[in-house]
């Protein structure tokens, strides 16, 4: 079993900056790839960035966000520069088996409650 707890999201201005962490607990949690997805008004949830052997991102991410593991808070966390409107949405933590993440993933095995992000024009 693991746990997902995501913290971070809020509203910003295009240009902004805002920075996602995710909690990840459970026995058997560094077995799981981990990663950050998200679902844009009228789009189906996407898989932004992961993080597990190698580190992928969406080509509509690539060069503005970074997906990192924080070892002393025990998080995995999304910087987010350079926010685009086209960036809001609800953002959602996931862990996938197994360890390292492949390439193209089409089974999430846990979600995380989501966090809100909301990027004004």
């Amino acid at each position: 079993q693991v746990q997902l707890a995501e913290s971070g999201g809020g509203s910003v201005q295009a240009g902004g900056s805002l920075r996602l962490s995710c909690a990840a607990s459970g026995n058997t949690v560094s077995s799981y790839c981990l990663g950050w997805w998200r679902q844009t008004p009228g789009n189906e949830r996407e898989r932004v960035a992961t993080l597990g052997g190698t580190t992928a991102y969406s080509d509509s991410v690539k060069g503005r966000f970074t997906i990192s593991k924080d070892h002393a808070k025990k998080t995995l966390d999304l910087q987010m520069n350079n926010l685009k409107p086209e960036d809001t949405g609800m953002y959602y933590c996931a862990a996938v088996k197994w360890w390292p993440c492949a390439s193209k993933i089409t089974t999430v095995d846990y979600w995380g409650q989501g966090t809100r992000v909301t990027v004004s024009s």
